[in-house]
């Protein structure tokens, strides 16, 4: 007869099975819940939250310092172009990127073949989330267009969607530059 725990089952068991086959389920059955709780964590996060807000315009030329003011979004989802002046300058108009949070879209002005100036038209603005998250991401983004003088920038850890929208309008802009 084989030694017993003070709990009536066989010394070294788990479950009332011999060792080596209890020890490995259960590990097994710890291992499937803590994944299954991680997976419903990661699929349970929200990064924007419900509510009602005004957007922030951002509009920066180049050699001048970033900032937002309150404003109102333009409309339209077609890309336009508002010509040529005598000094070389166009200012173009992206498309709208539709975003999980809204759409963006921004306007361009490309002077002597260098950008020289990023408004945004349109951008996420359904709640207080949303006006904080663009009025500190808008700003880099902007400025890292007059430096990178291209859509080949960095997103924006936080803003990850608001960046992929200015990256998607932002290039729509730029193809038309040079079509």
């Amino acid at each position: 007869m084989s030694p017993q725990s003070p709990h009536g089952l066989p010394a070294g068991s788990a479950f009332g099975t011999p060792t080596g086959g209890g020890g490995s389920t259960r590990r097994i059955v710890v291992a499937g819940m803590s994944t299954l709780t991680v997976l419903v964590l990661l699929f349970g996060y929200h990064t924007s939250t419900e509510g009602v807000g005004t957007p922030a315009t951002v509009a920066v030329a180049a050699g001048s310092s970033v900032g937002s003011s309150s404003g109102s979004s333009a409309g339209g989802s077609a890309g336009t172009s508002t010509g040529s002046s005598a000094s070389g300058s166009s200012t173009v108009t992206g498309s709208a990127a539709d975003t999980r949070w809204g759409p963006v879209q921004v306007e361009v002005t490309v002077t002597d073949g260098k950008i020289s100036a990023v408004k945004i038209l349109q951008q996420p603005d359904g709640n207080r989330r949303d006006e904080e998250i663009n009025a500190q991401a808008l700003p880099v983004l902007v400025q890292e267009t007059l430096s990178a003088q291209s859509a080949n920038i960095d997103m924006v850890s936080g803003a990850t969607v608001t960046s992929t929208g200015y990256v998607q309008s932002l290039q729509s802009a730029l193809d038309q530059v040079h079509a």
